[in-house]
């Protein structure tokens, strides 16, 4: 039997998607639903390896979580990593097919993607109760809607009701409820079912006359007003968007007491990806976790995480302009921590050879590691498992780079020598007893007396916001009314919003 659907579009990026989704499926799976999340396309840097060795981004890995299902690529099925501002390498079904610009892509090639996107949503609605797809951007966005296949293109196809999810602490959110529905044509509009208000802070009585004047407006209801809620880890989608001044994430549970705090510093480099790798450090009690971009903001970090980047090459060159690399090199040369991760390790290397990401040719690396790079055509996904510091490491791996190790002592696949760690190794410290023994080396090189806690489980804490997820879902939106629109459709009596009404 053919699954129900619905689409969760937004009035902008980061109006609140992708939690959205998560928080639907949390809700379905809690009633018994079996039910499975769907992105047709992607644009981020943050992604993941699912165990059958394809990519896909970590907001459909996380949502795949919430609905307690293992990821696969049917789940998002085209994902574009960008490697600057007009071109990105497009991943289909989980492996890199090619760069494309932005131009090229939006010019023919989407296109020639709609037949495998829907074929991808139709085989997860054969196996599941339901399927929770995930929008881009806006559907309104009318310049693209001719090769769109994530938005309304693709709810069209499937026939899809969609709910549109606006931010209301950004402010104008009725002018974009009604602005995005009048901008559609007819048909798509018929689709739009209603409005989700995501992040309301107040009295939400205040805001009720407003919801009733935009359904007289638009004829199409508000179907929940999502509290701001605190405290939400949850993966974000594009490492692009991190602000690169005053981001800090740190962990609601205080320190021991008599016990230091750790402060860790990360290093903002250029086509950040996968940064949500330090949200288990940033989990553990007295952990403070900021992204840098100065040198003076290193002096009082116990570590520093050069983490991983789309442009390695790019990334070494703005740590050598921002005098980070000096920084790094004076802090290696005191005994002070470093870890670098995928990129992050590459640029801590002796020498790298770079005819695929950046097409530089030889480039001299930071000299923190014996680590000589080569860049592959191929990429290497993989989900390994090891040991290291005695214990067992999980972890997963996206990188075109090869790494020669030419020296000191072993880490998971890379190296360390004295307080300097380097490996390719995403996800390694949401392993917990790894992570408790990193930290340890941290402080005992930092010379602080932190102790980390011996019970913080990242995976708990994981399903612990998951869930904070399902009861925003369950406690404030019409659930009966979502379930009726994922069995049966938008409503057929919808009206049309001309354009400038009313």
């Amino acid at each position: 039997m053919r699954g129900g659907g619905l689409l969760v579009a937004g009035t902008t990026s980061d109006a609140g998607k992708s939690v959205v989704t998560a928080g639907i499926c949390r809700w379905l799976v809690r009633q018994g639903v079996k039910v499975a999340p769907f992105k047709g396309q992607n644009m981020s840097l943050n992604s993941f390896v699912t165990r059958e060795g394809a990519e896909i981004g970590r907001a459909q890995a996380m949502q795949a979580q919430a609905a307690r299902v293992e990821p696969t690529a049917l789940m998002n099925p085209v994902l574009l990593k960008p490697g600057g501002d007009r071109s990105s390498q497009v991943v289909l079904m989980g492996k890199p097919v090619g760069e494309m610009s932005a131009r090229g892509y939006h010019g023919g090639r989407q296109r020639t993607l709609f037949e495998p996107v829907l074929a991808c949503l139709e085989e997860l609605r054969a196996t599941h109760d339901a399927v929770i797809c995930e929008g881009a951007g806006s559907p309104a966005e009318i310049n693209l809607r001719r090769t769109d296949i994530v938005n309304m293109g693709i709810a069209r196809a499937a026939r899809l009701p969609v709910v549109v999810v606006g931010d209301i602490d950004r402010g104008g959110v009725f002018a974009q409820f009604f602005g995005t529905t009048a901008l559609l044509a007819p048909e798509d509009q018929e689709l739009i079912a209603g409005y989700l208000v995501n992040k309301f802070r107040g009295d939400v009585t205040l805001l009720e006359p407003g919801l009733d004047m935009l359904h007289g407006l638009t004829g199409r209801r508000t179907f929940g007003v999502l509290p701001y809620a605190h405290g939400l880890g949850i993966d974000e989608e594009d490492g692009l968007r991190v602000s690169l001044r005053g981001t800090v994430r740190e962990s609601v549970v205080a320190p021991p007491v008599g016990a230091d705090v750790l402060r860790v510093a990360v290093c903002a480099v250029p086509l950040m990806s996968n940064f949500t790798d330090v949200d288990a450090l940033a989990a553990e009690p007295g952990v403070i976790v900021r992204f840098v971009d100065r040198p003076e903001e290193l002096a009082d970090a116990d570590l520093v995480v050069v983490p991983g980047t789309r442009g390695t090459v790019k990334a070494l060159a703005w740590l050598r302009e921002r005098g980070l690399a000096d920084a790094l090199a004076r802090r290696a040369a005191e005994g002070r921590p470093v870890l670098g991760v995928c990129g992050g390790f590459q640029a801590l290397g002796e020498h790298i050879e770079d005819e695929v990401e950046s097409r530089a040719g030889a480039v001299e690396g930071l000299g923190l590691l014996p680590v000589r790079v080569r860049f592959a055509r191929e990429k290497t996904l993989a989900r390994p498992v090891g040991e290291a510091l005695g214990e067992r490491v999980e972890g997963y791996e996206i990188h075109h780079g090869v790494a020669e190790v030419l020296g000191g002592e072993p880490f998971l696949d890379g190296c360390r020598v004295g307080a300097v760690w380097g490996t390719h190794w995403h996800g390694s410290l949401e392993s917990d007893g790894f992570r408790r023994a990193f930290l340890r080396e941290v402080a005992a090189a930092a010379g602080r007396a932190f102790v980390p806690a011996p019970d913080t489980s990242f995976g708990a804490l994981r399903e612990e916001q998951l869930d904070r997820l399902g009861d925003l879902i369950e406690e404030h939106a019409d659930t009966d009314a979502l379930l009726r629109l994922i069995e049966e459709g938008a409503p057929k009596d919808l009206p049309f919003v001309p354009p400038g009404a009313p």
